[in-house]
């Protein structure tokens, strides 16, 4: 092996220098004899630099991919379902199968997410006319694919809770019991656990469509029993009643909605193919944004940063359960456009997604 001159000369140098200096040997000047190869160092080394990379830690299923939508169970016309569906936000293309909820049930736009996990919440797996209404809390990760577990239990058994969430917190709001509650409760998703009280609607309502930024949650109209044009919200990280926000342009309720942190954007319900939007921050009246291809009621909705998308549902017309999936692109206004089919047809989904808008 042979040294440059450089590091010679610094090697002589430091020899003759007081017993307080070290010599500084360049490893990038030393090579074997013909220069074609540098060295192999064992041992112990340590390094010296203004500059570094963080390597990620955890199992690459709890890091996030943040482009997946999830689209939960339903009733496929025969009978409940379990299926779960994702789907790649950012493509186009046909649903493909997840999963399976812990038990069978349609719940009506009753899902939320972190960047890793997604739940849906409570549900009824009997006939609206009879009480069969649940507490569940089911979580999956959202990155892999899988069943559900069980997460833990809403505060008071119910059907078609408008479901919100920031990153760590995520938020059940209304549902009927089968009589309709102003309820709303919260979780911390990355636990596990009963969820705990956080504060009432501004009046008992269900089957609301649900959306978020990171600092609020909001629940666009709904049904008291009759169907209303109402929007409130929620602070997300506090406790509290929700507050008025505005109307919508329609009356409705088996609506679904998801959001950008800016935009928050809702649609459907009996016979109606309308979608509106919101800003988020500010509070006011709904705008219209534009139709949806098919009406549809009883659908879930899910969204990243620029798109949003809606998922199955009951058609009035046809009195069919739908397994189309339709999109729009959040930032602009105009019809819906087609995005791919449900493994399964289905009304009464909830959806979530790993990219949605309370995650910033």
């Amino acid at each position: 092996m042979t040294y440059s001159s450089s590091s010679s000369s610094s090697s002589s140098s430091s020899s003759s220098s007081s017993s307080s200096s070290s010599s500084c040997l360049k490893v990038n000047n030393i090579t074997n004899k013909d220069g074609t190869a540098g060295p192999v160092i064992a041992g112990i080394t340590t390094v010296n630099s203004t500059g570094y990379m963080k390597l990620p830690v955890g199992p690459t299923e709890y890091r996030g991919g943040r482009d997946r939508g999830l689209i939960f169970c339903g009733y496929n016309g025969s009978g409940f379902d379990n299926t779960i569906d994702f789907i790649t936000i950012s493509t186009l293309g046909n649903a493909t199968n997840f999963g399976d909820t812990t038990f069978a049930r349609e719940t009506n736009d009753s899902g939320f997410s972190s960047s890793t996990r997604g739940f849906v919440v409570g549900g009824s797996n009997q006939p609206t006319s009879s009480p069969g209404r649940t507490n569940i809390i089911d979580y999956t990760t959202i990155s892999s694919t899988g069943n559900t577990f069980d997460f833990g239990d809403l505060t008071v058994a119910r059907y078609g809770v408008a479901g919100v969430s920031n990153s760590t917190r995520g938020i059940g709001m209304g549902g009927d019991s089968p009589t309709f509650v102003s309820t709303i409760d919260y979780v911390t998703m990355s636990s596990l656990g009963n969820a705990s009280f956080f504060g009432d609607l501004t009046l008992a309502i269900s089957r609301c469509a649900s959306f978020q930024s990171p600092t609020r949650g909001v629940a666009a109209c709904g049904q008291t029993p009759t169907s209303q044009n109402i929007i409130q919200y929620i602070t997300i990280t506090s406790t509290g009643n929700a507050q008025d926000f505005g109307d919508a342009t329609y009356s409705a309720g088996q609506t679904a909605g998801a959001s950008n942190s800016v935009r928050g954007i809702f649609a459907g319900g009996t016979n109606i193919n309308t979608i509106n939007y919101v800003t988020i921050a500010s509070t006011g009246d709904a705008i219209d944004f534009g139709d949806l291809i098919t009406a549809r009621r009883e659908d879930g909705a899910l969204s990243s940063s620029t798109r949003w998308i809606i998922a199955g549902g009951y058609n009035d017309a046809s009195g069919l359960r739908l397994n189309s999936i339709e999109y729009v692109t959040i930032m602009t206004t105009g019809n819906a456009q087609d995005f791919g089919d449900l493994t399964v047809g289905r009304s009464g989904t909830s959806c979530c997604s790993d990219a949605h808008g309370g995650l910033g």
